[in-house]
């Protein structure tokens, strides 16, 4: 969309800053509605239907077909729970599982509520960092065992991982799950991004990485990221077992109603129709990946970026530079372009800042070329 449209917008991404900022920092994107879902939305406002979620959606329906068909994954819609979005499903998932006190693994980098969310729950988070090796980044299994043993009860997975944008491997979910049943613990999955998951990459769902991933996990996901829903307010549980689907249970039904029914109406619509809508975001953005790999070259020598495997999010270290632990600031306050902060992803982010690049080429050209100009002077 051309940047003078996106400014009408009144969302977080084009309502925190002022004109002058290009803003490529929260996980919102920059591209046109899918039309089925504002063919169902407008819809909906003409004929006045803006109650309640009813206790039966086709909610359950859509989303088990998208999944057969998208990642060649079986769901029992029985099994399919909604909720008003995933860190809710994630907050209270983990109060399911554990008490106040008890800690939760969770691997930095990683989204930065992942670290606020226990403050709703009363537990801590156990930081076992992401392991960067010349193939990517992957989990540290012996540091997540050995997490497990000094009591943890859960892991936070993000899978796809943000903001790495790394998509993990089967065998290392699978090797997971095997840790977290040895322990007697859980893996809470969330799968925002997977519908996101880039040419060259291959989404594996936690659930369906082995028979005992089964049992001991819970995955939450949305249409959200993929289709830019995160204001219409719906996410939903997955399990895949009779003891997983024992802990969604416990949840109260009073977190089921706080599902937006547009976000019901909207979810419908992107996981029934939004197949050729989804298949060409893909791939513009995987142009786009390409496109940043070519202008951080260009324009920001000493950068240093491995592109992710899925999403619109790119984790940049910016250390040659010089501009500190948390050089968004630099770039915010010199180059008029918002980044998200490496710092607010953990210890690990020093240095680092996150890159939305779900928008237009221009946008995304306009911005980097920006922060070269800083570099140059």
């Amino acid at each position: 969309m051309p940047l003078d449209q996106l400014r009408t917008r009144t969302s977080t991404k084009w309502a925190t800053y002022p004109e002058d900022v290009l803003p490529l920092f929260v996980a919102e994107t920059d591209f046109a509605l899918a039309p089925a879902i504002a063919e169902t939305l407008m819809a909906a406002v003409e004929r006045g239907d803006t109650g309640y979620v009813p206790p039966k959606t086709g909610y359950p329906d859509a989303f088990a077909a998208f999944a057969e068909r998208r990642f060649g994954w079986h769901v029992d819609p029985a099994r399919v729970r909604t909720t008003c979005d995933v860190m809710m499903g994630v907050a209270e998932a983990i109060r399911a599982v554990a008490t106040a006190g008890e800690g939760v693994i969770v691997t930095p980098p990683v989204y930065p509520p992942f670290f606020a969310v226990h403050d709703e729950s009363g537990t801590h988070a156990v930081r076992v960092p992401l392991a960067e090796t010349e193939s990517g980044w992957q989990l540290d299994l012996d540091g997540i065992d050995a997490a497990f043993a000094a009591g943890a009860r859960a892991i936070l997975l993000c899978n796809p991982h943000n903001p790495t944008g790394t998509v993990h491997s089967r065998e290392s979910l699978a090797a997971l799950a095997e840790i977290a049943a040895r322990h007697g613990a859980w893996v809470i999955s969330d799968e925002i991004h997977a519908p996101l998951t880039l040419p060259g990459a291959e989404f594996t769902p936690f659930l369906a990485a082995s028979d005992t991933a089964a049992e001991v996990g819970v995955a939450i996901m949305s249409a959200s990221k993929a289709f830019n829903l995160a204001g219409l307010k719906c996410a939903h549980f997955v399990t895949a077992s009779d003891a997983a689907q024992a802990v969604v249970s416990r949840i109260p039904m009073e977190v089921e109603w706080r599902t937006g029914l547009f976000g019901i109406m909207a979810g419908i619509a992107a996981f029934r129709d939004g197949d050729n809508w989804l298949d060409a975001l893909l791939a513009r953005l995987d142009a786009n990946r390409g496109l940043l790999v070519d202008l951080l070259a260009e324009h920001v020598p000493g950068a240093r970026y491995r592109p992710g495997q899925a999403g619109f999010l790119a984790w940049v270290d910016l250390r040659e530079l010089g501009w500190g632990d948390d050089p968004s600031r630099t770039i915010l306050t010199e180059a008029k372009v918002a980044l998200n902060p490496g710092p607010a992803f953990g210890e690990q982010g020093r240095g680092f800042a996150r890159i939305n690049y779900g928008t237009g080429p221009e946008i995304l050209e306009q911005a980097v070329r920006r922060i070269g100009a800083l570099v140059a002077s």
